[in-house]
């Protein structure tokens, strides 16, 4: 083999490889870099499952610190987290925290979410995702998956799975987020 027929063959072993990255890079984006703490929060709209459905986006909070919880009604590590989060909302909602649970359980399920959030006693905002579409841009793995994102729109804190979120830890980085005073961690 020639010196130029070997520069060839290395060209096109590199080709192939860009052309792989490129294609992984589209096809797999979530998954080969997973949105993690410091990255820009996905901007998402969905609907309330209040008697009058409207729409909510991520938009509308911007420059407000909230809590993002990824859940489900079947999911019992969900059902067990969320009177945590409704402390924390108890707590901190007038100060500025906006908690938003994104169900993403299947379309026309609207009903069963709301006797859910009714018979738990959640006060804050409920919406749904029955097409996963902001569960694709978060790239959830699991249930709940929460996400606490600053003013500035960035992702503070990830959790994949139930937490207390009425713990101190969490309530010191709640307070520091609304730019009060913090308790070491």
């Amino acid at each position: 083999m020639t010196a130029r027929q070997q520069w060839t063959a290395v060209l096109v072993v590199i080709a192939l490889l860009a052309t792989g990255l490129a294609a992984g890079i589209h096809f797999l984006g979530d998954e080969l870099f997973p949105l993690g703490v410091g990255s820009e929060a996905p901007a998402f709209t969905l609907k309330t499952v209040d008697s009058i459905p409207s729409e909510r986006s991520l938009a509308e909070y911007r420059g407000k610190v909230v809590l993002v919880n990824v859940w489900a009604t079947w999911c019992e590590p969900c059902k067990a987290e969320m009177p945590s989060i409704e402390r924390l909302h108890q707590e901190f909602g007038a100060q500025g925290l906006t908690v938003l649970a994104v169900s993403v359980d299947d379309p026309g399920a609207e009903q069963r979410i709301r006797e859910y959030v009714k018979a738990l006693g959640l006060t804050f905002q409920i919406l749904h995702d029955p097409r996963m579409e902001m569960k694709a841009r978060y790239g959830v793995t699991g249930y709940p998956e929460t996400f606490v994102i600053a003013r500035d729109g960035t992702i503070r804190k990830k959790v994949i799975g139930a937490i207390d979120w009425s713990s101190e830890a969490n309530r010191a980085l709640v307070r520091e987020l609304l730019g009060g005073t913090t308790a070491s961690r």
